[in-house]
């Protein structure tokens, strides 16, 4: 479904991605993991054409990804993404900011839109308030909005941007539901995350960065488990602040 070969991306004479290769299939959830500047969300700005790139080459769904080409909204109208920050517009109820993508960019009916996100905002147990506006809302909950919203575009895929990273901890349990459940319905799903739980129980797969290149990729249990790079160990120490066991390799 999403295949990257030899990604390379620079701002200005800062090379961010050096030659990432990726490969994602219909029904997967890889996870990508990293410190602070490795190229986690480059990787998913570049997939959505937020981001152009250098070099390389990004396909999904079988077209090229490009943010300057002709098909680009289309594509991203089949990738549904999640970002840190909420972006849901103040001035518009829950309701209506779920229904806002399907009505203006799709140009469905308003009342086919209205009862999709009725029902999508029950899928994130906030049909109670649809008729808050964001302001309303605690952050796990505005959060819980912009999956709906996504998912109102119907998506083949869903692209999740450190989505709990904002939250405070209490709130973070409700947001990871939301995505274990889309993950058990066969979504295929990117998910840059630190939640290492999450990831160890929902990603086929976990891919490690560092320096903007993939240093380890892997199976959840083995890339979280028994990693075999020393910098994968190190990372994992930090975050879990725990002895973390090596691979057979290390």
């Amino acid at each position: 479904m999403i295949d990257i070969k030899n990604l390379q991306k620079r701002f200005g004479d800062h090379q961010v991605l050096h030659g990432v290769d990726l490969h994602v299939d219909k029904g997967e959830v890889v996870c990508l993991i990293g410190p602070s500047g490795s190229g986690k969300s480059t990787v998913l700005r570049c997939i959505n054409g937020l981001e152009s790139y250098e070099g390389g080459e990004i396909r999904a769904f079988g077209e090229r990804v490009d943010r300057d080409g002709r098909d680009i909204h289309r594509l991203r109208s089949r990738m549904g993404m999640v970002f840190q920050r909420f972006n849901l517009f103040p001035h518009r109820t829950v309701l209506e900011n779920v229904m806002e993508g399907p009505v203006y960019v799709r140009g469905e009916p308003k009342d086919a839109a209205r009862e999709r996100a009725l029902a999508l905002l029950d899928k994130v147990g906030l049909a109670a308030k649809a008729t808050a506006h964001p302001a309303q809302l605690s952050g796990g909950q505005q959060q819980r909005v912009a999956i709906a919203r996504a998912l109102a575009m119907q998506p083949e895929a869903m692209l999740f941007d450190e989505p709990t990273s904002a939250l405070d901890p209490e709130l973070v349990g409700d947001v990871l539901e939301v995505m274990r459940n889309l993950a058990r319905e066969g979504m295929t799903m990117i998910v840059v995350t630190h939640e290492m739980g999450f990831a160890r129980e929902v990603a086929d797969r976990v891919c490690f960065l560092h320096g903007g290149k993939i240093e380890e990729e892997g199976p959840a249990a083995q890339v979280l488990g028994a990693p075999r790079q020393a910098r994968t160990q190190d990372f994992l120490r930090r975050v879990l602040q725990k002895p973390v066991a090596a691979g057979d390799a290390a």
